[in-house]
C-alpha cells in the first residue's frame, strides 16, 4: 500500500486525535483573538493549505461576518511592499511552517503590532516564531508528497476556529461528530474508485463546486494534478456557465461537487449544459436528482451540515486521484517534480 493510500486512510484517526487535543483549547483562546480592533482575516498559505484558505473565506464570512483577504505574499517578499495591516487578525496556514513568503507575512504582521495565528503540522518551524498562538494540526508525520490528513485536519481548524470565535458550542458539537462520519466515508469511497477506470485515458477533467466547496473542488483538482499528472481545472459553476464551458471536449470528466444545501439546486441546473457540451459527470454528492443525472456516482456516506461538508466530500476526490493515478502507473508517493517542502519566495 502507497504512504499516500495509507495517510488517506489515517484520516478520521488524525481528525479525532486534533479535536481531542485541541477542542477546548481553541474554545477558551479564540474569543480574545478579536476583542481588540480586529475587523477583518488576513490568511496567508500556498497550495493546499491555500484552499483551506479559500474555505475560511466563505465560513468566517457567513458564520462570524468577517471578511477574510488572502495575503499576496509577494508583495512582502518579491516586491517588498507590505501593506497597512490595520484591523487585520493574521493567520498562517503551512503544514510544514516552513515556506519563506508565508513566514513573511507573519514576520510582518507581527512587526506591525498585529495579532497572529499560525496553524500548523510542525510547532517547531520557521513560522512558529511569529506566531502569538499556535494551533498544531496534530495529523501525524506526513510522508507521501500529496497532502491527505494534513488538508483535512487544516479545514477541521478552521472550521473549530470559526465555531470558538462565535462562542457557538453546537457547531462544536457538530465538528466533534465528524471523524465517524470521515471513516464512514474513506471506506465508501475508497470501495467505489474503481467505477472511475473509464477515465484512465482521459488528456484532462474539471472539477466544479460552489460556495463553501469551491476549496474542494481547487484541492480536488491539485491531488489530481499531483499525482496522476493529468491536466484537471477547477471552477465555481457560475465562472464555469460565464465562458470556461466553451473549453469543454466531448467525452472529459466533470466532477461535481454539490451536498445538499444553498449551492445544490444552482449545481442542478448546471447540469444540462455540462450534458450540452458532451462532458461525462462524475457527481459527489448525497442529492439524489444530483446522482441520478450523473454517468458515475460518488455518494457521500452521510448527510452533515453544508459547513462541514468539505471534511467529506474531498474524499471522493482523494480516492478518484488515487484511482487515476494507479492506473497510470506513477509513483504516488513522489510525484515527478514536486517535493513535500516548497520553499517559495
Amino acid at each position: 500500500m502507497s504512504w499516500v493510500e495509507r495517510e488517506l486512510r489515517e484520516q478520521p484517526t488524525a481528525l479525532a486525535r486534533f479535536l481531542d487535543r485541541e477542542r477546548d483549547d481553541v474554545r477558551a483562546r479564540a474569543p480574545a483573538l478579536v476583542e481588540r480592533d480586529v475587523r477583518y482575516l488576513l490568511i496567508a498559505s500556498r497550495g493546499s493549505s491555500g484552499n483551506a484558505a479559500r474555505y475560511a473565506q466563505y465560513l468566517f464570512g457567513a458564520f462570524n461576518q468577517l471578511p477574510v483577504a488572502f495575503s499576496t505574499p509577494s508583495l512582502y517578499t518579491l516586491y517588498d511592499a507590505p501593506p497597512k495591516l490595520d484591523g487585520a487578525l493574521a493567520i498562517a496556514i503551512s503544514q510544514s511552517g516552513e515556506s519563506p513568503d508565508v513566514v513573511s507575512v507573519l514576520a510582518e504582521a507581527t512587526r506591525q503590532g498585529r495579532p497572529t495565528v499560525a496553524i500548523t503540522n510542525e510547532c517547531e518551524s520557521p513560522l512558529t516564531r511569529h506566531a502569538d498562538w499556535v494551533l498544531p494540526l496534530h495529523a501525524g508525520h506526513e510522508r507521501a508528497v500529496a497532502a491527505t490528513k494534513t488538508y483535512l485536519n487544516s479545514i477541521a481548524a478552521v472550521a473549530l476556529l470559526s465555531a470558538a470565535l462565535a462562542g457557538d458550542d453546537t457547531r462544536i458539537a457538530a465538528i466533534d461528530a465528524m471523524p465517524d462520519a470521515v471513516e464512514a466515508q474513506v471506506e465508501r469511497s475508497l470501495a467505489a474508485s474503481p467505477t472511475l477506470d473509464r477515465y484512465a485515458g482521459a488528456d484532462g477533467g474539471v472539477v466544479v463546486a460552489r460556495g463553501l466547496n469551491l476549496a474542494t473542488a481547487f484541492e480536488i483538482a491539485l491531488k489530481i494534478r499531483e499525482l496522476s499528472g493529468i491536466p484537471f481545472e477547477p471552477f465555481s459553476s457560475a465562472d464555469l456557465l460565464h465562458g470556461p464551458i466553451a473549453a469543454l471536449l466531448p467525452g472529459r470528466p466533470v466532477l461535481v461537487v454539490a451536498p445538499s444545501g444553498p449551492t445544490v439546486a444552482s449545481i442542478r441546473e448546471s447540469l444540462g449544459k455540462l450534458r450540452e457540451r458532451g462532458a461525462s459527470i462524475v457527481a459527489i454528492s448525497d442529492d439524489e436528482r444530483v446522482l441520478r443525472a450523473a454517468d458515475v456516482a460518488l455518494p457521500l456516506a452521510r448527510t452533515v451540515p453544508e459547513w462541514l461538508s468539505p471534511l467529506l466530500t474531498v474524499i471522493p476526490g482523494q480516492a478518484a486521484a488515487l484511482r487515476l493515478a494507479t492506473l497510470r502507473g506513477g509513483d504516488l508517493d513522489r510525484p515527478a517534480g514536486l517535493t513535500k517542502v516548497t520553499l517559495t519566495r
